[in-house]
């Protein structure tokens, strides 16, 4: 089943063609991961697949609600230094689907302590974020986002400025929600590494789409050959 269908998407960022003729689709239960070097177009993508960014023309066709969409963005010093406690932060993922309510009910009070307990975070409920390690803040924002959805996650450079062991949890987290929960995960990843790894398919950017298939068959294309040598 298809979540999302790109079609001949073209985008523009800063009156420049950053997506350039792009289709794809994410089906339910991929782990698709977004490559390429910096100014490719992956977060203008990412932006218009939210529904942040106007695409220029093509379409884009949804078999899921996009305020039923978790997205964990990447972080700026500001919200690192947000000064709420652990379950405020948590909770506030409730917001976009309560249609403006501007109170929690019981169920989503719930869901945020389900997605606590399910990141192993529940000990952080009262400690102000601020206060945090970089690895326990993006455990406190992926909960977060799992407010939002039980079925799609994007994810924009989740383990940026993480320690390797952080980083480690960090993907093994996403993994068991995508392996063990079927929760759809779409992943802007600089680490092409982990992307190998991780992924079950991939999207290479180049402004224009240069690969879009499996893991698999990307190791074998010039796209990832060419990758390799530039960050030999």
């Amino acid at each position: 089943m298809s979540l999302i269908e790109c079609k001949n998407l073209v985008m523009n960022y800063e009156n420049k063609v950053a997506v350039d003729d792009v289709s794809f689709t994410i089906e339910k239960g991929d782990y698709l991961c977004i490559v390429g070097e910096n100014g490719s177009g992956k977060t203008t993508l990412m932006k218009g697949i939210l529904g942040l960014k106007k695409y220029n023309s093509g379409n884009i066709e949804y078999n899921i609600k996009r305020n039923e969409i978790g997205y964990l963005p990447q972080q700026t010093i500001i919200q690192k230094d947000f000064p709420a406690s652990v379950y405020e932060v948590i909770l506030s993922g409730c917001l976009n689907r309560s249609k403006f309510n501007p109170f929690f009910s019981k169920q989503q009070k719930n869901v945020a302590k389900e997605n606590m307990e399910r990141l192993g975070i529940s000990n952080l409920a009262k400690k102000s974020y601020r206060d945090l390690s970089g690895g326990q803040q993006q455990r406190v924002l992926l909960a977060r986002a799992l407010c939002a959805t039980g079925e799609l996650l994007v994810l924009d450079e989740p383990v940026t400025a993480l320690d390797p062991i952080a980083t480690t949890d960090m993907y093994d987290i996403i993994q068991s929600l995508n392996r063990d929960n079927g929760i759809t995960i779409v992943m802007i990843s600089h680490d092409i590494d982990s992307a190998i790894v991780y992924g079950n398919k991939i999207i290479h950017m180049g402004n224009k789409m240069e690969f879009f298939g499996s893991t698999n068959d990307y190791v074998l294309s010039n796209s990832y050959r060419r990758m390799l040598k530039k960050i030999q």
